[in-house]
């Protein structure tokens, strides 16, 4: 017996209606940005959902920022993401639902194409930052710390994007910094941006870090000072989280310092990479600072990018002991013994793939101004 083509109609109608019924209520909301712009988000919460706010994260395919799109793209924001390299902002466009995932080739110094990024937005995330030198980006020498700074990168940049974001209607601008970074560029953007947010997280760890995977190459360098400079080490996840709650949250005007939970030395790093990887602790001598920096000058010759001057200063520095503000976008940081295997496995070989994990004990570290998180001796994980 034939079936009629509006019985198979109706039949399919009403799967879907049913089908319809059994998923989350969509859900809808209305926030005015301080511009008086009308936020609208629509949608079930998720992937598909539409936040209602347009973002323009500069920097987007560096470290950082490939875990903030995707956290974006993750709450239905519409993401701006400008490239150099058409080939490395490539996998930001999975990030997000169809369209919402917008590449645009630019320049830190052409005006114009900033403002073509930025014409749409009601956020801003500045996460350009250069940490060794190149023929495009020179390094100049900074006289109120001794070190060396990338003036277009990290003071002209964001002044730059700052002036161009005003003019072109953004509510909210929110600068990445480092715990111990010179203030030269955050009171540029301050001058323009009264209200803008300065985030200083201190080094990050996770996949495509230089701190763990560095280490574990390339000990020596990490020898410098004896391997006693004291870090503060936090995992990208819950920096990467922490700006996402900026978008959602009341305003945040002012400097967030986002540290991690524990203070640790290079030399207890070392051990823990040594412990974690199973392999023998290196063997290579501390360098001295001037042989380190001649060193450093002489890798300017070649074209990739290798320890910069500036680098090596760094890596007599300690990490500030400023108290962090985690609590204030809503976030416990976790430490790095959580996640030291899932980093650095790759790093064993294939008749330890999959031994258990061993920590070393940790260092007793005084902290003048502020308590230092210390854990039990020794730490036993089965993964």
């Amino acid at each position: 017996m034939a079936v009629k083509p509006n019985a198979l109609r109706l039949q399919r109608i009403a799967r879907t209606s049913k089908a319809s019924f059994r998923q989350p209520l969509p859900f809808h909301d209305l926030v005015t940005l301080p511009t008086q712009k009308p936020v609208i988000s629509q949608g079930p919460p998720g992937y598909s959902a539409v936040s209602g706010h347009t973002v323009t994260v500069f920097g987007s395919t560096g470290f950082l920022a490939r875990y903030l799109v995707s956290k974006l793209g993750k709450i239905g924001t519409q993401v701006v993401v400008p490239y150099r390299d058409e080939d490395q902002a490539r996998h930001l466009k999975l990030m997000g639902d169809l369209g919402q995932i917008v590449r645009m080739e630019w320049d830190i110094r052409d005006e114009k194409s900033i403002a073509e990024c930025l014409r749409h937005s009601d956020t801003v995330y500045n996460l350009v930052g250069r940490d060794y030198p190149t023929k495009c980006v020179p390094f100049l020498f900074s006289r109120t710390h001794g070190t060396s700074a990338t003036e277009d990168v990290h003071i002209r940049g964001p002044e730059r994007i700052a002036r161009i974001a005003r003019e072109e209607g953004v509510a909210t601008f929110i600068q990445m910094s480092h715990l111990n970074a010179d203030a030269e560029g955050e009171a540029r953007v301050k001058e323009i941006f009264p209200n803008a947010t300065f985030v200083r997280p201190s080094t990050m760890f996770g996949y495509e870090d230089k701190l763990l995977n560095n280490m574990a190459i390339w000990p020596i360098w990490w020898k410098l000072n004896n391997a006693e400079t004291q870090i503060r080490p936090v995992h990208v996840m819950d920096v990467a989280q922490a700006l996402t709650n900026l978008l959602t949250m009341p305003k945040y005007s002012g400097v967030l310092n986002l540290p991690g939970p524990s203070t640790l030395t290079y030399e207890y790093l070392l051990d823990m990479i040594s412990t974690v990887t199973l392999r023998p602790p290196s063997k290579a001598p501390a360098l001295p600072k001037k042989l380190a920096q001649l060193i450093s000058e002489a890798g300017k010759g070649v074209w990739w990018p290798v320890l910069s001057s500036d680098e090596v200063t760094r890596r007599f520095i300690n990490d500030s002991q400023v108290a962090g503000d985690w609590e204030a976008v809503g976030i416990e940081p976790s430490e790095i013994e959580d996640h030291a295997i899932t980093y650095l496995r790759r790093y064993r070989s294939a008749f330890d793939y999959v031994r258990p994990v061993t920590f070393p004990p940790r260092p007793i570290i005084a902290c003048k101004r502020f308590p230092v998180h210390v854990s039990k001796p020794l730490i036993d994980v089965i993964p």
